[in-house]
């Protein structure tokens, strides 16, 4: 049986939100299990993409057929100030008559604007998670995931992890089997080590409309290395440490300890790009040991220090670091191909 795939998009959408997934469904065809990939936009015609490059003849939705499963591209527009009513209202059409309602990056803005993701979970790219998650507080955002099912919707994070999305579609459809050759063939993961948080930057929650916090946040981020105890925070800010946990819960929805932590995972995740090894990147991000950042990075990041210097550190191999713990350089096996199969 062949399934009938629109892929929803418009001027300002990001390419590979549309290539990607297309690929895989095209590569499930090679394998004897077709896709009919259709662009839809709002209005039809040609589409400029956020790269400049065109997507030509695009469907109107009137005009895009009978639908097995929707896809709604992303692009950075979309988590902004909210559209024009074409694109919601051709995203409303389509879902409509869908079987199944995908959306990558920030197509999951769209989606939840409809109000299709209330009382689900969902992903998008972890920049915009937040956002998403404040403007829509009845979608449970999962910033961490790479895709997530709940229903007939399936969200995903940003941009390449539109093949990974794809790829659990195909595997619904066809089974792992034909998911996993369509993996080797495009020599990626079928699954990822990882979420996407390894990704981000650690401080990436919004600025703090408060006065009383943006210096003090400003000093942290100066020295992550410095005495950040809530106590010291506190009588820095001449705040109480009750007020001062309230401030932190009202505009950052966090905890002064959680923030710091992640104030100093993202210093030790430069260092450890800058050279420095496992102890050193510990010491002067003020986490302190070399057990604490191992903790720390499986906590937020769901890798280890060592996995990610490697994955991070350069295209053209990982050099030496100039010290190893053998405590933290040992706490994960190697990626090899048999991680295609772990699924």
């Amino acid at each position: 049986m062949t399934r009938r795939v629109a892929f929803l998009v418009f001027d300002g959408v990001t390419l590979l939100d549309v290539s990607g997934p297309g690929e895989v469904l095209h590569q499930a065809g090679r394998l004897g299990h077709p896709y009919e990939l259709v662009l839809v936009s709002p209005y039809g015609g040609d589409v400029t993409t956020a790269s400049g490059m065109v997507l030509g003849a695009t469907v109107a939705p009137a005009d895009a057929g009978p639908l097995h499963t929707l896809v709604v591209a992303g692009g950075d527009l979309l988590a902004g100030p909210p559209l024009d009513d074409g694109l919601p209202a051709a995203a409303e059409q389509l879902a409509g008559r869908a079987v199944r309602v995908a959306s990558v990056c920030t197509g999951a803005f769209v989606l939840a604007g409809l109000g299709l993701l209330d009382g689900r979970r969902a992903a998008t790219h972890w920049r915009h998670a937040p956002t998403l998650a404040h403007r829509f507080p009845r979608v449970h955002v999962e910033p961490d995931a790479l895709y997530v099912r709940d229903g007939r919707y399936v969200t995903s994070a940003g941009i390449s992890a539109g093949i990974d999305l794809a790829l659990g579609l195909v595997e619904d459809d066809h089974g792992p089997d034909v998911a996993r050759a369509i993996a080797r063939e495009l020599v990626v993961f079928l699954q990822r080590p990882g979420g996407q948080s390894q990704f981000s930057t650690a401080v990436s929650t919004p600025p703090a409309r408060s006065d009383l916090l943006r210096p003090l946040m400003a000093a942290v981020v100066a020295d992550p290395a410095g005495d950040h105890s809530l106590s010291a925070l506190a009588a820095s800010a001449a705040l109480s440490p009750r007020h001062l946990a309230r401030l932190f819960r009202s505009e950052l929805d966090t905890t002064p300890a959680r923030w710091v932590e992640r104030v100093r995972l993202d210093r030790a995740q430069q260092l450890l790009l800058d050279g420095h090894s496992i102890t050193s990147a510990a010491l002067h991000s003020g986490l302190g040991s070399d057990e604490s950042l191992r903790r720390a990075f499986a906590r937020h990041l769901g890798t280890t220090p060592s996995e990610y210097r490697r994955r991070f550190t350069t295209t053209r191999g990982t050099p030496e670091p100039a010290a190893r713990d053998p405590r933290s350089e040992g706490d994960q096996p190697s990626i090899s191909s048999d991680t295609f199969t772990n699924r």
